[in-house]
């Protein structure tokens, strides 16, 4: 009888990570449009576009409705979300909240190599700014964003904050491209570095949270101009 291969290290990190993977892969297919709002997400397609089974889109979309980008209906499928401005408002009442904390706690903790990352993402959005590059920009932002709350140090509001604004990538978008201009949004985001770098922490927490609010009166401007008249 022949004995079963035994899986490398590599193989099995490789199998573990692959419907993160895909996760991610889903992800920017919805935030750059190639899945639209209310369009219907074919297993199938996706498995051949990404050369893996269904398996793994299928865990990959578990946790994409874990995180209110996708919806499931009983013998329809999968489908992606659209979230209202109402469930938008709710979950920016929350994420100023934690902006605030993640700014202080930032400023108090923040190493020399992570304020050089932060500098550098921020000349990134300045070309981008510079380029009109309002997707490229989009990346970066939410790259950025998600550097200050790894920086923050705190596991459980890692956790929290990634899952509660993940629903917002959208509205961040349009936010960015119809709602007033990227280039405003870089300079709050350079005014919290330089918080940050003067370790003050009340600072850092307040222009984090304010940026925040603007971000949300983006939203809504956006919004606006996408309601019939």
């Amino acid at each position: 009888m022949t004995q079963a291969a035994v899986p490398t290290v590599l193989q099995l990190v490789q199998s573990n990570s692959l419907p993160a993977l895909v996760q991610v892969e889903i992800e920017q297919l919805i935030l750059r449009g190639e899945l639209a709002v209310g369009q219907r997400v074919n297993e199938s397609e996706l498995a051949v576009r990404f050369g893996t089974s269904r398996g793994p889109i299928r865990e990959a979309l578990r946790a994409l409705e874990e995180s209110r980008l996708v919806r499931s209906e009983k013998n329809r499928g999968v489908f992606v979300r659209e979230i209202s401005v109402t469930e938008a408002d709710e979950i920016y009442d929350v994420r100023e909240a934690l902006d605030q904390l993640i700014g202080q706690r930032v400023a108090e903790r923040v190493t020399p190599e992570q304020l050089q990352g932060l500098e550098a993402v921020l000349g990134e959005m300045d070309a981008a700014t510079g380029n009109q590059d309002v997707k490229s920009y989009h990346a970066l932002n939410l790259k950025f964003h998600d550097m200050l709350v790894e920086f923050a140090g705190n596991a459980r509001l890692i956790e929290t904050y990634r899952l509660l604004t993940r629903g917002l990538l959208l509205f961040r978008l349009r936010g960015l491209q119809d709602g007033g201009g990227f280039a405003i949004s870089n300079t709050e985001h350079r005014a919290v570095v330089e918080a940050v770098a003067a370790r003050d922490c009340a600072r850092a927490g307040r222009l984090l949270r304010q940026h925040a609010v603007e971000s949300r009166a983006r939203m809504h401007k956006a919004a606006a101009r996408k309601s019939p008249q």
